[in-house]
């Protein structure tokens, strides 16, 4: 038993050793962008489980909050105009929304790992693209870009 608690100890400080670690990516909360009015810039990120997602309100009254998660994910809602932080463990595809600003699809999508939930996040993203009153194809185009 002593044997097999020291070589996990030896094989997690290998994995220090050679810089696996989580990283943070941000996602800028904008009233304009490269994909027009009132996104998130990136609107599609791709990140692997533990990885952190910093949400930064660079123009006033913008949120995050979660509106697709997959199974056993844990939700979030930020406060407007409110910098945080949000650490993706479970595998599959994010959708979240400003809550203020959904009729002009201020929607964005996270990939975390492999997307076990890509049927599921498909078709709850045609619900919320009905809400939707400019950029109608916004969601569905970042939703393309997940392998």
């Amino acid at each position: 038993m002593g044997k097999l608690i020291i070589a996990s100890l030896v094989f997690i400080g290998a994995l220090g050793a050679l810089g696996v670690s989580a990283a943070e990516v941000e996602i800028k909360m904008k009233n304009n962008g490269k994909d027009g009015m009132m996104v998130f810039e990136p609107g599609f990120v791709k990140i692997q489980p533990g990885d952190t997602i910093v949400f930064v309100p660079t123009d006033k009254t913008h949120n995050s909050a979660s509106y697709v998660l997959p199974e056993g994910a844990k939700p979030w809602k930020g406060k407007t105009d409110e910098t945080f932080k949000v650490t993706l463990d479970k595998e599959g595809v994010y959708i979240h929304k400003c809550d203020p600003h959904i009729p002009m699809a201020m929607a964005g999508v996270i990939q975390v790992g492999n997307p076990v939930n890509l049927t599921q996040a498909k078709a709850k993203a045609t619900e919320l693209s009905k809400m939707f009153m400019m950029h109608k194809d916004r969601l569905s185009k970042y939703l393309e870009q997940v392998k």
